[in-house]
């Protein structure tokens, strides 16, 4: 499978050990990320992400901004993306669980790097429950 991830310059060894997990389980990487701590603008890198989910070249996205909330709000733009963020493996588990979250945000200057590779490793292997909650997220997008 493969996974689509992006950064800015708060991530970039988020990034390299999320990547690093990810090769080691089998998922093959597009890395839209930086890999420097010179400033950048997340939304350049979100919106790859999201165009890689939206368009269904992967099936998940992962994303990482210092707080998360930037990088999380420029991708959630766009349609069919449901993006949750995270900063436990809980929360992580039930944004899959009962909202069919495809991409996951991740806080860089709110986690450490072990709990967002957990959380990542929760979200790739959390099934969508759907019932009663697939009532709900078919209402989520705009028409």
């Amino acid at each position: 499978m493969k996974i689509s991830i992006g950064n800015d310059h708060a991530g970039p060894d988020y990034k390299k050990a999320i990547v690093a997990f990810l090769e080691q389980n089998g998922y093959q990487v597009i890395n839209h990320g930086t890999d420097t701590f010179d400033s950048v603008d997340y939304p350049d890198f979100g919106h790859k992400v999201a165009q890689d989910v939206e368009t269904g070249t992967v099936p998940f996205g992962i994303v990482i901004c210092g707080s998360g909330n930037g990088i999380n709000m420029t991708v959630n733009k766009h349609q069919g993306i449901r993006s949750a963020l995270c900063w436990t493996k809980e929360i992580a588990q039930l944004a899959r669980q009962h909202n069919d979250a495809n991409i996951i945000s991740i806080p860089a200057r709110y986690t450490s790097i072990s709990q967002a590779v957990d959380m990542v490793a929760a979200f790739l292997t959390t099934p969508f429950e759907g019932g009663r909650h697939a009532t709900r997220v078919n209402k989520i997008n705009c028409h």
